[in-house]
């Protein structure tokens, strides 16, 4: 076999245990029943106040995107190594004349697979009963959101995996994986604007800050996409368009994949020196 024959043969596998979890599934129907009832209450402020109805519904599905997203890449990503490691099947692929870096790209490409469908899911089933209900929302801001989300799923699917190989026990690697999306998620966002308002942190330094965290990230490439400007990020927002203009998304997209760049260099590492 050659090594993309390996490296497909593993992502299969991947997808296939993706598959039969339950924890994927419970998230793909919780996003799709969450996604469609945002849409549902848009629809109606759509019809009740007209554009701004599609605004609210957009805010919303980012929003959600947020909270989820992350906990989904984060969690299927660092119990993936050490479920193969508990039930044995890592230890059976390792036999196997393959590099370990082919086995590893294969799970990160069968969990990104798992985590891509999941939000084709959500937001398909959210744009179908948009358009059901005679309100569609925009195609090419649903397919923007859709592809913003895969990427920031990858990202954090890429950090599971790292947590995963750096990690002897799957409920070690869980635990951690949860304490990371409570810290990108809540955590970082309020302790840097705490921080921002004890030691009067300059706009720019708080921006920079902010847009490190790759969930901010994904806010800001996602925010213009229904609201049109950034100034509803408050003073960050009115920073990155008096500074940064045009070069705003292409600062997104560069950290989102800096944020998956570093820590698949990291979880390759600890997974070529990990004795299963």
């Amino acid at each position: 076999m050659t090594r993309w024959d390996t490296t497909l043969a593993v992502a299969r596998l991947e997808l296939q245990d993706a598959a039969r979890n339950k924890w994927l599934w419970a998230m793909t129907v919780g996003f799709g029943l969450l996604a469609t009832a945002l849409t549902l209450v848009g629809v109606d402020g759509a019809r009740t106040v007209g554009a701004g109805g599609f605004g609210r519904t957009a805010s919303s599905l980012v929003a959600l995107s947020q909270m989820m997203v992350p906990l989904l890449g984060l969690t299927l990503g660092a119990s993936a190594i050490g479920n193969a490691r508990e039930n044995g099947s890592m230890r059976f692929l390792l036999t196997h004349p393959v590099r370990r870096s082919d086995i590893l790209v294969g799970i990160g490409l069968g969990l990104v697979g798992a985590c891509w469908a999941a939000m084709l899911t959500g937001f398909g089933v959210a744009a179908l009963v948009s358009s059901a209900t005679g309100t569609p929302v925009p195609a090419g801001v649903v397919l923007a959101l859709t592809a913003l989300s895969a990427l920031l799923a990858t990202a954090m699917a890429t950090i599971g995996v790292a947590i995963g190989a750096s990690t002897r026990r799957g409920s070690t690697a869980l635990g951690v994986a949860v304490f990371a999306w409570l810290l990108l998620v809540f955590v970082g966002d309020l302790g840097i604007m705490g921080s921002a308002l004890a030691v009067r942190l300059p706009v720019g330094a708080l921006f920079f800050s902010v847009v490190a965290n790759p969930v901010e990230a994904y806010r800001l490439l996602a925010v213009p996409l229904f609201a049109g400007s950034l100034d509803v990020l408050g003073p960050a927002g009115t920073y990155a368009i008096d500074t940064l203009g045009g070069a705003t998304a292409p600062l997104g997209i560069a950290v989102l994949a800096l944020w998956i760049w570093v820590p698949a260099r990291l979880a390759l590492r600890r997974f070529e020196r990990t004795d299963f």
